[in-house]
């Protein structure tokens, strides 16, 4: 898979080290404790961190550490701590993400409210924690805009970018349903400036979707597929053309990323170049020589 993940120009997350839910931790760990289980986590970062050390972007340290907390109850309040030191002594350049449910989805989850989830993310912090990234699951039945906004508005304080790492809208709707919603929820995180990326949830299990997907079986699309295409095409610069000012100079308006620009002037001069667009308030400034 790490073969064709680069070959086709696409980007992966390491989803996840560690997962606090005993229901998801193997049977032979969760019979572990004391020294033969710290030896059992630190042989896991290792070995995840050394095969694929600069493969992943981005690595979920801990998952839905606010639910759940198996391994701190087996070597004690700092354990998440320590796997974050020791993942980011393994790789450097990895950025470290806690991942979590229902902090946009809903505020009647008393685990994992907004004010919670900062509350533990300062904690970790100021012991010394080095952590790059806040992940939201996003499983949504019926998204709510306002409050999904809301949350995002108050974990900026953290000046941390966010990622809304496993979207879906359950299966329990239609698929039409679905489709709206999922628009919903991807226009509001596309429009939130601290909002660096996000990923789809569209697993597959032996019985066919497990929540939602974006394509049957044949890769044929459903509407949520319908979606996703219509706004990667909504949110993308296509060509623009124009003519330069008096002064030599050309404006306009795109999205983030990178781009390739030609000038010409007369029949025979021609200049080309690449720049790229991030982030900032300022107005960027490219020169092009002919």
């Amino acid at each position: 898979m790490l073969e064709f993940v680069p070959a086709h120009q696409i980007i992966a997350r390491g989803h996840n080290i560690f997962w606090e839910d005993p229901k998801f931790i193997p049977a032979w760990v969760r019979n572990l404790s004391g020294p033969d289980l710290w030896s059992a986590v630190n042989s896991r970062i290792q070995s995840l961190m050394t095969k694929y050390k600069d493969q992943f972007i981005h690595w979920d340290v801990s998952n839905e550490n606010l639910h759940f907390d198996f391994y701190e109850q087996r070597l004690g309040h700092n354990a998440t701590l320590e796997f974050f030191r020791t993942a980011h002594q393994a790789d450097p350049l990895a950025t470290l993400f806690m991942n979590e449910f229902n902090v946009v989805e809903t505020c009647s989850d008393g685990k994992s409210t907004v004010d919670g989830y900062i509350a533990r993310l300062r904690e970790l912090q100021q012991d010394g924690v080095y952590m790059d990234g806040i992940g939201l699951e996003g499983h949504f039945t019926v998204p709510n805009p306002p409050l999904m906004r809301a949350v995002l508005d108050k974990l900026t304080s953290l000046n941390l970018p966010i990622w809304l790492t496993e979207v879906d809208i359950s299966n329990s709707l239609t698929q039409e349903m679905q489709a709206t919603y999922l628009e919903q929820v991807l226009r509001e995180g596309f429009s939130h400036p601290s909002v660096n990326g996000i990923m789809l949830w569209t697993a597959l299990h032996p019985k066919g979707c497990y929540q939602m997907c974006l394509t049957d079986d044949k890769f044929r699309n459903l509407p949520a597929g319908d979606v996703v295409d219509k706004l990667l095409k909504e949110w993308y610069t296509h060509e623009v053309n124009g003519q330069t000012d008096e002064h030599g100079s050309f404006s306009f308006s795109g999205f983030l990323g990178e781009y390739r620009i030609v000038v010409k002037y007369g029949k025979n001069r021609t200049a080309a170049s690449t720049f790229s667009l991030g982030r900032g308030d300022e107005t960027r400034h490219f020169n092009i020589q002919l």
